[in-house]
């Protein structure tokens, strides 16, 4: 079925530029979504450059079906899967890998994905529709500290234990199968933020039950861990985050990589020359500009943070 609701890009067109060094190159779009990023890779590619994109949303393979070019493939797998998928493709190094992690519009905006509060519709939430857990199937039977541990870990959220507990009462008289159901629940019992007013009670909490049922967290610092035993000697890897919660993940990933002693002992006595190498160098922090930020309000919370794979001299 046709894919009608429509996806901006965020950093459509700086990510791309970042992440193709060299058009000949083997390149990896690990979050396809709507392609928007792809196509744009695809532009920067010459008739021998490759992208193999990876995305686990059904409807997101549906919609690379548009995308009529010798060069590109779409792999229907999670993108902590990718090195499992392009060993099988024959593909052990790439240029160049890039990652947006966020919930695609289409996603939000279909009322039958159950990502979204803003309209009803059952209370699923997975990523991959075809397999896993959907978000009732949990809301209805997690243990209440299970609850609230999630809602406060994944969502930040201060309220957590008295929504835990107006869920469990809720759902012994009634399941809870559909978002307005959870939004009017978690909406009686947490104030609204002074702070910010305009936001729903609920936000964080969809925000959280979201992230554990895809393991978002889990996924994306399996996916970083691939990609540094696929990048060639002098690629990039760019990923776009748009929450806290994953940036701390790709910030400290990069950090990590990039310093490597950091994480010794400092008392141990050891000279330069005996120290790690750094996995990753020129690490970069990017925004989007006040006109996209205009244009698109879902890029005000973006962040790109980019890196090259040192080179073997490097690392000697």
């Amino acid at each position: 079925m046709a894919d009608h609701f429509t996806h901006l890009s965020v950093m459509a067109e700086t990510a791309p530029r970042e992440v193709v060094t060299d058009p000949d190159g083997i390149y990896v779009d690990a979050t396809f979504g709507r392609g928007g990023h792809s196509r744009r890779i695809l532009q920067r590619l010459s008739s021998r450059g490759r992208l193999i994109a990876f995305d686990r949303d059904p409807q997101a393979i549906e919609s690379a079906a548009a995308i009529e070019d010798a060069r590109f493939r779409i792999v229907h797998a999670p993108f902590s899967h990718m090195r499992e998928e392009l060993l099988a493709l024959g593909v052990e190094r790439v240029q160049g890998i890039f990652m947006d992690i966020g919930v695609s519009s289409p996603q939000i905006d279909d009322p039958a994905r159950g990502f979204s509060f803003r309209m009803d519709g059952p209370l699923d939430m997975r990523m991959d529709t075809t397999c896993g857990m959907t978000a009732a199937d949990w809301v209805n039977s997690a243990a209440e500290g299970d609850l609230a541990r999630v809602i406060s870990r994944l969502g930040e959220e201060r309220f957590a234990r008295r929504i835990a507990r107006a869920i469990v009462r809720e759902r012994s008289r009634e399941p809870i199968l559909t978002t307005q159901a959870l939004a009017r629940l978690v909406a009686s019992v947490v104030p609204i933020n002074r702070k910010d007013p305009s936001q729903h009670p609920a936000t964080r909490t969809f925000q959280a039950i979201r992230i554990h049922i895809n393991s978002e967290l889990d996924e994306l610092s399996r996916a970083l861990e691939a990609s540094m035993t696929l990048l060639n000697d002098g690629a990039r890897l760019a990923v776009i985050t748009f929450h806290s919660l994953e940036d701390r993940i790709v910030k400290r990933f990069f950090e990590q990589a990039a310093h490597p002693e950091r994480e010794l002992d400092s008392r141990l006595p050891l000279r330069v020359s005996e120290l790690p190498a750094p996995g990753l160098v020129d690490v970069r922090r990017l925004l989007p500009d006040a006109a996209e930020c205009e244009a698109n309000p879902r890029a005000r919370s973006a962040i790109l943070r980019v890196a090259t794979r040192s080179r073997s001299e490097e690392a000697s």
